[in-house]
């Protein structure tokens, strides 16, 4: 783990590992292991990354980020790319790669390449593998877009969230169904429209909550993503974190106001079998890796 103590630049750290890290999940923690204390993450970044936008990465990962804009450096040869990483890090003594690592313009250069460029140490890392697939950000991606929340969970190690800003509603939730926030959500990856059982985190703080997320089709059909937090009156709220944990149904047209709502007070119970327990944090990892033959 990195060394809290000390504050963690270009010029102290001594080992980096090397990706995208969206998502900073499961497999991407098998080479934040080989970093050791003083590490940091090289994050060449192509502005797609929509699990851990920007340097939200470094949050889920404990270690300083360092974003290379992927059009800046794309045309460098592989000795190139080193070259920039060992003049910005004066101290750099290992990189720590994944299996299927490539760098370089036309990502021509490899792994093998890599241990022959760089003059120290070279970790890489195997495929790992949950749950009887491999982690990527490509797979977590489709199964958060399909609504496959469980899955998606189950790849990063841990719920995906999402942030926003609450910004004005249609205020029919205060005066006639469940009072909801309404959040404005930039860069994130939404899942599949339909209403979900979650933890949304305000201050710090952190509730059970069912969130909405596809156009109000039973009112005014504009699209939206409302969180309504279970038991509290929540208000003054700014900035808000959802964290997904099951998809609880469709999102589907209803008659009436009071039809909605009688749904909504179904939505409500079920959640409230789900808020509870974090199953991440009880099951057992059971990763592996996997060796390329």
């Amino acid at each position: 783990m990195p060394n809290f103590s000390t504050l963690l630049t270009k010029d102290n750290i001594t080992a980096v590992a090397i990706g995208h890290f969206d998502g900073v999940h499961r497999g991407h923690k098998q080479l934040l292991k080989q970093l050791g204390e003083y590490g940091g993450l090289v994050v060449i970044d192509k502005n797609k990354a929509n699990i851990t936008p920007k340097l939200k990465r470094a949050e889920y990962s404990s270690y300083p980020c360092f974003l290379y804009d992927f059009e800046s450096i794309k045309g460098l040869g592989g000795d190139e790319f080193i070259a920039l990483l060992k003049r910005d890090f004066k101290n750099l003594q290992k990189i720590v790669v994944g299996f299927d690592f490539r760098f370089g313009r036309n990502r021509a250069w490899d792994k093998h390449d890599l241990r022959r460029i760089f003059d120290g140490e070279v970790i890489v890392v195997d495929e790992v593998c949950f749950d009887g697939m491999g982690v990527h950000s490509s797979a977590i991606r489709e199964y958060i877009k399909q609504g496959e929340i469980y899955k998606a969970n189950r790849l990063l190690g841990r719920e995906y969230s999402i942030e926003g800003r609450v910004i004005k509603g249609q205020g029919i939730g205060s005066r006639e169904l469940v009072p909801t926030l309404n959040l404005d959500i930039k860069s994130y990856l939404l899942p599949r429209e339909g209403v979900y059982a979650t933890r949304t985190r305000i201050d710090y703080k952190t509730y059970g909550s069912v969130t909405f997320i596809g156009n109000r089709v039973s009112t005014d059909g504009n699209f939206s993503v409302e969180t309504h937090v279970l038991n509290e009156n929540i208000e003054g709220a700014s900035d808000v974190a959802v964290c997904f944990i099951k998809r609880l149904r469709d999102n589907r047209k209803f008659e009436s106001l009071g039809e909605l709502k009688e749904q909504i007070g179904t939505d409500i119970k079920q959640a409230m079998e789900f808020v509870g327990v974090c199953d991440l944090y009880v099951v057992g990892d059971t990763a592996t890796q996997r060796s390329e033959p």
